[in-house]
């Protein structure tokens, strides 16, 4: 497979959760993205490895980022965060990717219910968690061993509040620019950033030095809209990563309905416009291909 020494805009298989996974690697390829990043999740697709290699090698591209599942019920998967990141760590190894993408760890457990008054309705109520549980600590303590014991580099990403009887929650740990400072490696989301009201230009250029990924999607009041669609000012986003000389992955992380997912010729066009606007805005000058 050929090899590319360029500032790669990938395509989240997660932005496409409703197809299955080779149906993904296909629409990435005809839209023209550069590689693939896999959102571990309850398809088995999304985990064997040799079946991973397969569609790189099909489609030619390259799974540069592995995203560790952030839901519990994944089959024969670790349940807690820290089994999930050590096991998605070894799926990167076999399959030649570099990176994996690991969340934040919670400050809150919810416990659901339903709501059986005039109006039913579903609720969650927020439950503490305690600080010092075995995720919070290895992150404070053991990024750097499992980064060289892997070879793998861990890209910690920023997340989003979270809305609660009409209050701004913060659902994580060290979910701010300052406290983000302390992780070796970051992964920048810009979608989350806006559920902050915080500007993608100023946050990155706070965590410069540490900022190793990119999570590109728009926030209109929804997150992961497609990146030229909502209030974030992400062109001039991309313009400014070009003039610092960003050379990390771009992956374009969107929700299925911000690609129109429901008709595959609209979801194929949905690809290549975020894919253009991407492209547009990002100076790939001086880039070329290897063989």
């Amino acid at each position: 497979m050929e090899s590319r020494e360029w500032r790669m805009i990938a395509l989240s298989t997660g932005s496409l959760y409703s197809y299955g996974t080779a149906r993904v690697f296909e629409l990435a390829a005809k839209a023209g993205y550069d590689g693939i990043e896999v959102l571990v999740d309850h398809r088995w697709d999304t985990r064997q490895p040799a079946y991973l290699r397969r569609l790189s090698a099909d489609y030619g591209l390259p799974i540069v980022v592995v995203h560790s599942p952030f839901v519990v019920e994944v089959p024969d998967w670790p349940s807690d965060q820290l089994g999930r990141l050590r096991r998605t760590a070894t799926l990167a190894q076999e399959i030649g990717a570099s990176m994996v993408v690991t969340h934040l760890p919670f400050r809150f457990h919810t416990i659901g219910g339903y709501w059986h008054g005039y109006r039913p309705r579903r609720f969650r109520l927020p439950v503490p968690l305690p600080r010092r549980e075995p995720y919070y600590h290895f992150l404070c303590n053991g990024l750097a061993e499992l980064e060289a014991e892997t070879g793998i580099t861990i890209g910690v990403e920023n997340m989003p509040s979270k809305q609660f009887l009409g209050l701004r929650i913060n659902g994580y740990w060290f979910n701010s620019p300052a406290e983000l400072d302390r992780f070796p490696h970051l992964t920048l989301d810009t979608t989350h950033l806006g559920t902050w009201d915080l500007d993608p230009l100023a946050v990155y250029e706070q965590l410069r030095e540490r900022v190793v990924h990119v999570h590109i999607s728009n926030y209109d009041g929804r997150e992961h809209r497609s990146p030229p669609d909502g209030k974030l000012p992400l062109a001039e986003f991309l313009r400014h990563l070009a003039r610092a000389d960003y050379q990390g992955v771009i992956t374009v992380e969107c929700h299925p309905d911000a690609l129109d997912a429901g008709d595959e010729a609209g979801c194929l066009a949905a690809l290549r416009r975020a894919l253009a606007f991407c492209r547009n805005h990002f100076e790939t000058e001086g880039f070329t291909s290897l063989t």
